[in-house]
This record gives C-alpha cells, sequence and structure tokens, in this order.
C-alpha cells in the first residue's frame, strides 16, 4: 500500500514477510522478528516495548498470559491499556525467544526487560524506532515503527472489526485518532460500491 503525506507506511503480507525473511538471518534476527510481531500482530508502539518485562508477558509458572495489562508508566500519555497474546503467530515466535533466552541465561528473570540490546541491556524508545527504520530501511522499505501498528489497525478495519474495539486494542483515547491509522484501500472501497443498491 501505498504512504499517505506524513503517515507511517502500511505493508502489506509480502512486504512484511520480506522483512521478516531478512531479519531472521541477521546476528539479532529472533530478537528483531519478535518485534516486528509485537507491532504488526498487537500494535504495540516502540515506547512499549522499550518497557516490556519478561513478567509482564509470562506468569510465575512460566506460562504466557493470554491478557496483558501495562501499567501507566509503561504506556503513551500514561494511559493504562492492556493487549491479548491470542495470535498463534505471535505466540510461536515469543515461545521460541523466551526459550533461547532460557537457554542462554537459565531461569528467566521476571523483571528482566523482555526486548534487549546488544549490551542485554534495555532499549530506548528512540533506539529502538531507529531499529526498526533500519529493519525496513534493509529491504528497501520507507517503513518506520508505526508500519506495524497502522497494519495491524487497517488490517482489522478491512476485516470489519469495529472502530469501538480498534481503539481498545490500540489504546487511543479517542476514536478520531484511530480514524487516523485507517489506511484507505482504494479496492475494498470499489467493492462497497460496487455491491450497494436501493
Amino acid at each position: 500500500m501505498k504512504k499517505e503525506n506524513g503517515k507511517a507506511k502500511v505493508l502489506n503480507k509480502t512486504e512484511f514477510n520480506r522483512v521478516i525473511k531478512y531479519q531472521s538471518n541477521t546476528r539479532h534476527g529472533l530478537r528483531n522478528v519478535l518485534l516486528l510481531h509485537l507491532s504488526f500482530f498487537i500494535g504495540l508502539r516502540a515506547k512499549e516495548m522499550s518497557v516490556l518485562t519478561i513478567g509482564d508477558l509470562i506468569d510465575v509458572n512460566g506460562d504466557l498470559k493470554d491478557e496483558v495489562t501495562l501499567k501507566r508508566h509503561q504506556t503513551k500519555r500514561k494511559k493504562q491499556r492492556r493487549f491479548y497474546l491470542t495470535n498463534d503467530k505471535l505466540k510461536k515466535v515469543l515461545i521460541k525467544y523466551l526459550n533461547t533466552r532460557k537457554e542462554i541465561e537459565g531461569d528467566l528473570d521476571l523483571n528482566a526487560p523482555l526486548i534487549t540490546n546488544q549490551m542485554s541491556g534495555r532499549f530506548s524508545s528512540a533506539s529502538l524506532q531507529q531499529l526498526f527504520k533500519k529493519m525496513y530501511t534493509s529491504v528497501g522499505i520507507d517503513g518506520s515503527s508505526h508500519s506495524g501498528r497502522r497494519s495491524f489497525c487497517t488490517n482489522l478495519s478491512e476485516c470489519g472489526v469495529s472502530i469501538t474495539n480498534l481503539q481498545t486494542l490500540m489504546g487511543h483515547q479517542s476514536i478520531s485518532t484511530t480514524a487516523l491509522y485507517i489506511n484507505e484501500n482504494p479496492k475494498i472501497l470499489g467493492k462497497i460500491t460496487a455491491g450497494y443498491s436501493l
């Protein structure tokens, strides 16, 4: 899909798969693939990914949580929000990533950052935004850390998800903000008008 002025590019399936394939073969491939999945399949912001801990996503028994509630200090404008670890593709990558961390570190520290930089420390929001830009540029795509969020919102909208549910999933205070994330798709608009009758 083409990029709208001033808005992050919405990626199609082919473009998403191209980024995933390339990143899978890089030094920090599994971590980067997880970041892309967190962005595309639950619409997380770079800031939110940068402050996630392992314990936000798994319980004391090491099982993935179905529903995650982010605390106010973890979100934009200190608005508590929730997301769901129910997407099979995301869960598969997340489990593989956590198992790899466990092999390297032993028992997982629930207070440790989920996403770590090369020094095993926490990313800043700005450095994660730069990493996303670099991941897209590496395959010739003019994307940003918001490309996954816009793709998530647009694709769910095209599948018929209501804007009020999208507002909750995106963690927006206003439906008008959510509406800005939805990219117009001429093919879908054409189908809507083609089937209309009085």
